[in-house]
């Protein structure tokens, strides 16, 4: 195994695999290390001028502050940004897209829960999404009781607790009562409870009118102020969801009704390496069998922007994608925030300088495949294939936008390593072998291996058939901790 990596050949940098000591000799690269090296950090294989391009991926990531020789560590403290503020593009389509048929001809296909709408559960689930953040634990403690009483297909009932929903104005609020709808809506809930105050701004009321059409068997309602006893009108509820929910059975459905969230954080310098081409590489094996899948976290997308923009199917999609870039850009700028600010202490520590070098690593994940759509924050996919879709890096806020948007899975790389769940399963797929070691009851799939010299194509297969098995019921690491989280954009005022 080498102890480097040269991702593109006009790369003046290369990434270590594992730690280089100072003084050590790398002759392929003919070069020496004049200074240690950590693992997933970069090296200067040629000297670099002050002000010159650092070339990684085979695209810019910055400039260097100063010169920097030969062999020298390539870091925050010598290498800077080289993005700047709004920017108009120019569309210029690459031929890509993922085979039309699956790699081996044949269909692929999981033990799903098939819905009157058409739409496919990987779970069969009762969800209590509150209305407003006064009936959270209201919510918590009748899911509490009500798992108690769950039979058949039955897997959980639970609570979807979110501080908002009163006290809100304008965009914001909107963004509230979407989310919520849309999770109403969310195929892995076989039966849905909302609970409402009765006071709050986005009452029951006002909520029906972004619901819209549902079927009365499999949502119920509550106002907690209209009823004597919340808890006993919520059990009598909950008791009518279960037994509907009950009726489902698991039944083989075509992956081409998948729809795979993809979000990374908590990177480290193996993530655009390992981790993160391999679930594009996922993705395009899905997108070849008709399915689904949405990449998010658009201020991750900076810097990389135009590789995504002309593998969009049409103009209009590159037009679109160029308002979901510059529309970011500028509520980064509206709330005087600078925008290109953005790995995390962890992202650098792992050995992420700049964000044009966490967005190129990020963008991994689209794979090859066309892009086919471009959504809202809040709007639901209607595209099959690869979306793009409009949500801040925020693990849980991005999370919860691809499941509002009707991800049943979500896929998550990381190089650090993070518990947290979403309303639907997570998987955590690690960048690197030593955190999957150490962190077994939080990651679910080690993508480290193929810095071990692990095929590809191989890992890619394993992925896509391990996303099967969860789609099918096996259980994230997440799920079997009793984690579910969910988290709204929260843009505007407070009253």
């Amino acid at each position: 195994m080498k102890n480097y990596i040269k991702i593109n050949e006009t790369d003046n940098v290369i990434v270590a695999l594992k730690e280089i000591a100072q003084g050590e000799s790398i002759p392929e690269a003919s070069v020496t290390a004049l200074e240690t090296i950590p693992a997933g950090h970069k090296m200067a294989v040629r000297d670099i001028p002050a002000g010159s391009e650092i070339i990684k991926y085979g695209f810019r990531i910055g400039h260097a502050k100063e010169d920097i020789r030969a062999g020298a560590w390539v870091h925050v403290h010598n290498i800077k940004t080289a993005l700047g503020g709004l920017l108009e593009y120019t569309y210029e389509p690459a031929a890509s897209d993922a085979a039309a048929s699956g790699p081996d001809g044949k269909e692929a296909c999981f033990d799903g829960f098939l819905r009157p709408d058409g739409k496919a559960g990987v779970r069969n689930e009762i969800w209590i999404i509150p209305t407003v953040g006064c009936v959270n634990s209201i919510a918590q403690s009748m899911a509490d009781s009500a798992n108690k009483r769950i039979y058949g297909s039955v897997g959980e009932v639970i609570a979807f607790p979110h501080p908002y929903g009163c006290s809100q104005m304008g965009e914001d609020q909107e963004h509230t009562r979407t989310i919520l709808a849309d999770l109403v809506h969310h195929p892995n809930a076989g039966g849905v409870l909302v609970l409402g105050l009765g006071c709050e701004n986005s009452n029951i009321g006002e909520l029906k009118r972004y619901i819209g059409d549902y079927d009365e068997n499999r949502v119920k309602f509550l106002v907690c102020q209209e009823c004597e006893d919340e808890m006993e009108e919520g059990a009598k509820l909950l008791n009518q969801l279960i037994s509907y929910a009950a009726g489902f059975q698991r039944e083989k459905i075509s992956a081409s009704r998948l729809v795979i969230g993809m979000k990374c954080g908590g990177s480290d310098g193996f993530s655009g390496i390992t981790a993160n081409p391999l679930v594009g590489r996922f993705s395009d094996i899905l997108v070849s069998r008709g399915g689904t899948t949405i990449l998010t976290e658009v201020p991750e997308m900076f810097g990389a922007e135009t590789l995504l923009m002309n593998r969009c199917a049409s103009r209009e999609l590159f037009e679109q994608t160029v308002s979901l870039i510059n529309d970011f850009k500028q509520y980064f700028t509206d709330n005087n925030q600078t925008i290109y600010e953005n790995p995390s202490p962890g992202n650098k520590k792992g050995g992420i300088s700049t964000l044009e070098d966490k967005s190129l690593g990020c963008t991994q994940k689209s794979g090859s495949a066309a892009v086919r759509g471009v959504l809202a924050y809040g709007e639901r996919v209607k595209e099959h294939g690869l979306n793009l879709l409009s949500a801040p890096g925020n693990d849980l806020v991005a999370s919860t936008a691809l499941a509002a948007s009707g991800a049943q899975i979500v896929l998550f790389t990381t190089g650090r390593g993070t518990p947290f769940a979403s309303p639907v399963p997570t998987v955590k797929i690690s960048s690197n072998s030593t955190l999957a070691e150490k962190k077994k009851n939080w990651i679910d799939f080690n993508a480290g291996v193929l810095a071990e010299n692990a095929g590809f194509e191989e890992m890619g297969q394993q992925l896509f058939d391990y996303v099967l098995a969860v789609a099918s019921g096996k259980k994230v690491c997440s799920e079997q901790a009793g984690f579910h989280d969910m988290a709204i954009f929260k843009q505007g005022v407070t009253l």
